[in-house]
Order: structure tokens, then C-alpha cells, then sequence
């Protein structure tokens, strides 16, 4: 299992927390410090089933700043985006094997 992280995110310590607790194999990566390329950030995308739109930290002062809630842009454009900025990207994510979950997360929906 691996956790991507910020690492002053209290959603993402909390997860990490719950996760810990029940499985001692995690491995962390702060991708504030270690960025995702667009290449990661799209394998991640895909293996959420989900729109990179939907991935997007509404709440984040890029967000604003970029104006994108009136911005049609398209996928690959957001990715690029997404590299760029990373506090544009929904976290926690937890990969576990070919799947990907983002945002606040069930751990118990995990296994």
C-alpha cells in the first residue's frame, strides 16, 4: 500500500494514522517534496476511474488564483496543471495495487 501525501495535511496524517493501525506494509511519499510527473499523475487518475476535474482541491488559493471554476480546460491541460501546482491535487491518495482513492477515505472500504 502507498500513501501520498503533504505532510502538514491533518486529513493525510489522520489517514495515515488509520491506515498504520491496520496494516504495517505503507509505504509514504510527500509529493510536495517528491512531485508527480504527468505520467504518475495520469496513472493515478486512471486508476481512480474518475475525471481529473474531480481530482481538483477546490480550496486551494491556486484554484482561485488560476480562476478555474471558469476555465474549460481539458484533461491533459488540467494534469499539466496538476504537476505544476500540487496543492491542486486531492489528498490523501492510497494506491493499493491497481486502484487509487482519493480525498477522505473509508480505510475500512481499503481491503
Amino acid at each position: 500500500m502507498k500513501i501520498c501525501h503533504k505532510h502538514s495535511c491533518i486529513t493525510c496524517k489522520k489517514t495515515i494514522s488509520e491506515v498504520e493501525r491496520i496494516s504495517a506494509d505503507i509505504e509514504k511519499r510527500d509529493f510536495f517534496k517528491e512531485p508527480f510527473s504527468e505520467s504518475e499523475l495520469k496513472k493515478i487518475i486512471k486508476m481512480t476511474g474518475k475525471k481529473p476535474t474531480e481530482l481538483l482541491r477546490k480550496r486551494d488559493k491556486m484554484y482561485k488564483e488560476l480562476d478555474l471554476d471558469n476555465k474549460k480546460m481539458t484533461d491533459s491541460q488540467l494534469v499539466k496543471l496538476m504537476a505544476k501546482y500540487p496543492g491542486l491535487i486531492l489528498r490523501p491518495i492510497i494506491i493499493v495495487k491497481n486502484k487509487a482513492f482519493v480525498g477522505k477515505i473509508d480505510i475500512k472500504n481499503l481491503k
